[in-house]
Parts: structure tokens; C-alpha cells; sequence
């Protein structure tokens, strides 16, 4: 088995703007050296730690070209492309809700773009089994002409319609496990009935008018588009759970011809943007059984690429575990607060009230 996994510098070199935590600086809200929430660091010392731990020994570091013009377009609007590369170019801005960048935020947007779209080829052409794309900025907000959520261009959307364009693949399943709603690439893939999208998110978290179930896709693409809100602390075993009962399910279903994997961390317990109790253990059991389903349903052609998570010290450790368990390599970096995070899990009860909250939703979307 060969990982490749895709990464540039230059990615963590995307500014984030006068904020102070979500919120714009002036009046009351005082400057703070770390600004938004979605800053480099959280992915920077994820590639670090598996420098350290000798991981990356064992995948195939790369990088890749920036996504281009014709390949965003095939998402974005050539308006909404064209005035998002004026303001780059005139030393930045900020457009729609929460997307503030510098000068040159254009060109590392589609950067990240290009890291996505190079680890699903890839895959794709049979060159390495799976990849994980440490794409910066995130995607998987940004609706076609509006971006929002930390998220300037949509990666995953730009990488599935690269590779259909160039008769690579045409079923495509992407599964969403950020704790925040997908609501970008709903928007995206909203009436393609060839490409399904599942996203578990905390229940009205962000954004907190979208992601219901009754959100099913519309037009050819009804029934393509699957939501499963989550109640707050729904924890390791909820997650499974949800895995289990509604996301392979789905998959078995759908019979996608690879699976790709909008990798979020935020859901993770000490995150600052979600109240979900998961653990680096958690992370770890979803990969593998996504991994199980791509070797049963794709010959394991699996793609991750990287969106929220911002506790800069447990994403490390939460994407070492996922990129162990992608490549089977013989590394580990123990988890430090794998007691303290096993002692703060829900009781049976609530185990139980999660399961029931799922399986409640799991009738609602037919499976």
C-alpha cells in the first residue's frame, strides 16, 4: 500500500485578517496574535509531528500545482473568481463571511485546490492506493459564488469536477465528519445525482440554518445528499455509531467509485468551535472503516483532504492517527490526553439517547 500525502508551505502562508477568535477587531474586541481560529499552525505542526515520529518515512511527500483557472471555473463563477483575484491582487479583503485574506490569497487558495485535485488523480490513475491532501485554506464552506466559514474556494468540488472532466472517474461519495455543516459542497453537488454527500455535523453548530435532514438534494440529485445533525457530546461511540447505521449504509447503496473524506478534526474534545467529545482514537476507528468500505466497494481508492480542526495541539495528534491507519506504517505518537479524554466520555445513557437520536434519523433518510 502506498500514501501519498500532499502538502506546500506556502499554504500555511495565508493570512487570516484583523480578528480577534471569529470576531473582527474594533470597538471592544481587542487584537490577539493568533487572529481567526483557522490559523497555520494546526497544520503545520501536523506536518511536523510526522517529521518527528519518522511517519512521513513511510508516505510519499508531495506537493502539487495550483488548481487552474479552468479548473475552478468549473465550480466558480468567473465573476466571483475574477473579484476574488482583483482584491488579491490589490493586497487583499475580505468576501462573503469570515473569509478575510492578503495579498497572493488568490494564488494559495487555488494552491490548496491543487493539492486536493493532485491527491484524488492520484489515486484515480492507480498511482498510490490513497492520499491525504494537508489543504489550506479549507473548502468545504464555500458555495460556488459565496465563501464563508474560513473557506475561499471549494477543493473538493474543484477535484471531483477536475476528474470527471478528464474521464477519470464519474461516481464520486464524499463523506464530511468536520463538526461543522458541509453546506459548501451540498451547494456544489446539490442536483448531481452521481455524486453523494454525507456529512455528519453538530446539530445547528455552523452554519446554524443548514444541514437538516430534510436537506435531501434536489432535482436529478434528490436523495444524493444526506445530513445527519448530531446532538452535542456525542462522543467515540455516537460517531461509530453514526458510521455503522447511516454513512456505509449509504455507501453499499450508492456504490461510489471512490470515497473522499472532508477531514475535519474540529469534532475533536478539546476543540474550540465544536462540543463533541471525539478523540484521536475516534478519528482513527472512522478511517478504517471508510477504508474497509473503499476496499469493498472501490478497490481502496480513498482520498482525505484536510479542513477544520483548530486546537493546535491535538489535531497533530488526531491526523497521525488517521495517516497510521492509511498507510499501516509501524509508527505511532501516542495520544497525551488519551485518559483524560476516555474519562470525559459520555455515560451509557447518553450513549444510548445518541443512538436513538440516529436511528430516529436513519429511518428519516430511508436507510
Amino acid at each position: 500500500m502506498t500514501t501519498a500525502f500532499y502538502s506546500d508551505e506556502r499554504c500555511f502562508w495565508h493570512g487570516g485578517g484583523n480578528y480577534a477568535f471569529t470576531l473582527p477587531v474594533g470597538g471592544l474586541v481587542q487584537p490577539m496574535p493568533a487572529g481567526l481560529p483557522e490559523n497555520p499552525e494546526t497544520k503545520r505542526r501536523l506536518r511536523n509531528l510526522i517529521e518527528v515520529t519518522g511517519l512521513s518515512r513511510h508516505l510519499a511527500m508531495r506537493g502539487a500545482e495550483a488548481a487552474t483557472d479552468a479548473e475552478l471555473a468549473r465550480v466558480h463563477p468567473e465573476s466571483y473568481l475574477a473579484s476574488f483575484k482583483a482584491m488579491s491582487d490589490a493586497g487583499g479583503g475580505e468576501l462573503g463571511l469570515r473569509t478575510p485574506f492578503g495579498r497572493g490569497g488568490y494564488e494559495i487558495a487555488a494552491l490548496s485546490a491543487g493539492l486536493a485535485t493532485a491527491a484524488l488523480r492520484a489515486v484515480l490513475t492507480g498511482d498510490v492506493q490513497n492520499a491525504y491532501a494537508l489543504s489550506r485554506p479549507p473548502g468545504h464552506h464555500c458555495l460556488p459564488d459565496f465563501p464563508n466559514g474560513f473557506c475561499l474556494l471549494n477543493n473538493i468540488g474543484v477535484a471531483v469536477r477536475a476528474a470527471q472532466a478528464e474521464g477519470l472517474v464519474r461516481r464520486v461519495a464524499v463523506i464530511d465528519w468536520d463538526v461543522h455543516h458541509g453546506n459548501g459542497t451540498e451547494a456544489v453537488f446539490w442536483e448531481d445525482p452521481e455524486v453523494l454527500t454525507i456529512s455528519l455535523h453538530q446539530d445547528r453548530n455552523y452554519p446554524m440554518d443548514t444541514g437538516g435532514l430534510d436537506a435531501m438534494g434536489g432535482g436529478a440529485g434528490l436523495a444524493a445528499n444526506l445530513n445527519l445533525p448530531l446532538p452535542p457530546g456525542t462522543g467515540h461511540a455516537g460517531y461509530l455509531y453514526a458510521m455503522d447505521r447511516v454513512v456505509l449504509p449509504a455507501l453499499e447503496r450508492f456504490r461510489p467509485e471512490v470515497i473522499i473524506v472532508a477531514c475535519g478534526f474540529d469534532a475533536a474534545a478539546v476543540d474550540p468551535l465544536g462540543r463533541m467529545l471525539a478523540t484521536a482514537e475516534t478519528f482513527r476507528a472512522l478511517t478504517a472503516r471508510v477504508m474497509d468500505a473503499a476496499d469493498r466497494l472501490c478497490d481502496g481508492r480513498l482520498v482525505l483532504v484536510h479542513e477544520g480542526g483548530y486546537s493546535e495541539v491535538y489535531v497533530p495528534f488526531c491526523g497521525h492517527a488517521v495517516l497510521e491507519q492509511l498507510s499501516a506504517a509501524p509508527v505511532s505518537a501516542p495520544d497525551p490526553l488519551a485518559d483524560t479524554l476516555a474519562k470525559r466520555q459520555p455515560d451509557a445513557r447518553f450513549d444510548a439517547f445518541v443512538a436513538g437520536w440516529i436511528d430516529d434519523a436513519a429511518g428519516r433518510l430511508g436507510l
